[in-house]
């Protein structure tokens, strides 16, 4: 099996959410694919398999298989692209959240991920306590989301990740207004075995119909400052976010038996 190492939402080596990207020509059996995303250090490997006009897609972490992940998503478009000669301007994704498209913009790859607005709702009993800090504000879709005032306060969270896995819930994003962009934030699943997601395009489904709501804007530039660090630039069109962003391989090999 070919495996490529993908680093998404950023243009450099050392920067960006780390996906490992796995083409294959069949579909093995899904607790295989579990088992190799075990036996990795990444928080998402991608498989894509051939489809009439596009491909298949899959995503598991190191515990389970995702029902949608930005950044291993642009990373399989990155490697089509770059790799394994595909020539047309869009690739088609077929997962479990529906048709993804991924297309060419000169040096950038720009991704359509289904839009999840987040509503208001009570905080979880131990909150605050678990990240560290209570925050302003807490919504709910997928994942819960918590508002902050400042970046600053969202750089110096500092979670405890077995309390932020007991919350029940399945992500915690933190976010806030961003000193040198329009919004940052940090992604925290540690039900999910990822304690901190570097870069996470999933949560921008969330993040940018709020932050479009709330600043009065469809365009926007984030970033999610996490150690590594990503840049991101981001459009909500009606039910969709739009995301745009850089890859860079960093690994290519072959497994072995």
């Amino acid at each position: 099996m070919r495996y490529f190492q993908v680093n998404a939402f950023t243009s450099r080596p050392q920067g960006g959410n780390p996906a490992g990207v796995c083409p294959l020509d069949t579909w093995p059996d899904t607790s295989a694919m579990q088992a190799f995303a075990a036996s990795m250090t990444l928080a998402e490997i991608a498989f894509f398999v051939a489809q009439d006009e596009g491909f298949d897609l899959r995503w598991f972490t190191p515990l389970v298989e995702m029902d949608l992940c930005g950044h291993a998503t642009l990373a399989s478009a990155h490697v089509l692209f770059r790799h394994l000669g595909y020539a047309r301007p869009e690739v088609k994704f077929y997962t479990r959240s529906g048709e993804l498209r991924v297309a060419r913009a000169g040096e950038e790859l720009v991704m359509d991920l289904p839009a999840r607005p987040a509503l208001p709702c009570d905080a979880p009993t131990g909150l605050a306590a678990a990240l560290g800090a209570p925050p302003r504000q807490v919504l709910k879709a997928r994942d819960l989301l918590c508002v902050y005032d400042t970046e600053q306060q969202v750089r110096e969270l500092r979670p405890r990740f077995a309390e932020v896995a007991a919350l029940g819930v399945h992500a915690v994003i933190v976010t806030a207004p961003g000193d040198c962009c329009d919004f940052v934030s940090r992604f925290f699943a540690p039900s999910l075995g990822v304690d901190e997601d570097p870069v996470t395009g999933s949560a921008h489904c969330t993040l940018v119909p709020y932050w479009a709501m709330r600043l009065g804007r469809s365009r926007l530039e984030a970033r999610q400052v996490s150690a590594r660090g990503g840049e991101l630039g981001c459009e909500l069109a009606g039910d969709r976010v739009i995301l745009r962003g850089r890859a860079v391989t960093v690994l290519e090999g072959q497994t072995v038996d």
